[in-house]
């Protein structure tokens, strides 16, 4: 295991900067005082915001550099700028082993994209997924996996996802046999594209690894607490993502509203403030930041550009307890594992046919 992390940080990343981005890491360095870091960005700026963090100037490294990842930029200029951004200097890092983690709040397109191109996927994985920590009415936070990586996933990457995320869950949330569920559009069987059906069913066949397939979920039942995985494809699963959101934000707009409309329900409000408190908390995106790439040679930790000191600080805490854990090992044990089951029961088809031809 790990005791000291050192974690990589774009400190231009994101629409705070190196002012949110330190102050986040101060956060973080309290919380767990054995974290190193190795800063990115404007050394001016950082070493300004470093002045009123004195437990992160402790145990920092700054690399100087000028030029920031912008937010619309695309993957194919953010990749040209790879060896001088903060953001491909971040993943650099990771890469050469001078850091075991990276985290960025800056462009998701061009942070996938320098990562996959840098760091390349594990063997055995396809394609890398986009998880994340979504709030739910359970004991348990929800991981769900991809939120846009890829838009499209065939039924072994449906499979891969769902052991990474299930990976993931054990390592973050500490639970021995995630529950896991596919999205669909019905509970059913019968139901789905041909895809999802074949990867339910090489699921439930399963039961050898660390996890609980559970079959199929729908949208309106993610926020239930029934499960602690959910798999879908990047399309799906960002249109979810921002669905939840969207509603998220409607939701405390509509009761913010609604307790402006008269004295009546200004009294209200200071009535139910504390049950309000507990709501805004528990919707509050800073509190469950922190998507991290899954499926490559090295940990990259996403930040949501908007996150404040809090938020960047629970980033750098998910990003800590993965390096910790070891997260890749424990995806390169559960494919392994899945692997020389599925062929073994391959072979022993096989095996099975020939006799009776024989036969």
């Amino acid at each position: 295991m790990v005791s000291r992390p050192v974690i990589a940080l774009d400190v231009m990343g994101g629409d705070g900067g190196a002012p949110v981005v330190i102050a986040g890491a101060e956060i973080a360095k309290r919380r767990d005082p054995d974290l190193c870091f190795h800063l990115y960005g404007r050394e001016e700026d950082i070493r300004r915001e470093l002045a009123a963090a004195p437990g992160v100037a402790a145990d920092s490294t700054v690399v100087h550099t000028n030029v920031a990842v912008g937010p619309n930029d695309k993957p194919t200029q953010a990749i040209r700028r790879a060896r001088d951004s903060s953001m491909g200097l971040a993943i650099a890092d990771v890469k050469s082993g001078a850091a075991q983690a990276a985290v960025s709040a800056g462009n998701t397109g061009a942070l996938m994209a320098m990562a996959k191109l840098s760091l390349r996927t594990m063997e055995g994985i396809e394609r890398p997924a986009l998880a994340a920590l979504l709030p739910t009415l359970g004991d348990n936070d929800l991981v769900m996996l991809d939120l846009g990586a890829n838009t499209e996933c065939d039924t072994e990457n449906l499979v891969q996802f769902a052991v990474m995320g299930a990976a993931y869950a054990r390592t973050v949330m500490g639970l021995e046999r995630p529950r896991v569920k596919l999205l669909n559009i019905g509970e059913e069987d019968l139901k789905g594209t041909s895809e999802l059906k074949e990867a339910a069913t090489l699921l439930r066949g399963a039961t050898y690894l660390p996890m609980r397939f559970e079959g199929f979920t729908e949208g309106d039942k993610l926020g239930r607490g029934d499960a602690d995985v959910i798999v879908t494809d990047g399309f799906s699963g960002n249109i979810a993502l921002k669905t939840i959101e969207g509603t998220a934000r409607m939701v405390t707009d509509l009761l913010r509203r609604s307790f402006e409309s008269s004295l009546r329900s200004k009294l209200g409000f200071l009535m139910s403030r504390p049950a309000l408190q507990m709501l805004r908390v528990h919707l509050d995106p800073n509190n469950h930041n922190g998507a991290v790439f899954l499926g490559l040679n090295g940990l990259v930790v996403k930040s949501h550009g908007g996150a404040n000191s809090i938020g960047i600080a629970n980033a750098i805490g998910v990003a800590a307890a993965l390096v910790r854990e070891d997260i890749t090992r424990r995806i390169i044990q559960d494919l392994d594992n899945f692997k020389a089951h599925m062929t073994a029961s391959q072979t022993a088809e096989q095996q099975q046919g020939q006799d009776s031809i024989n036969g």
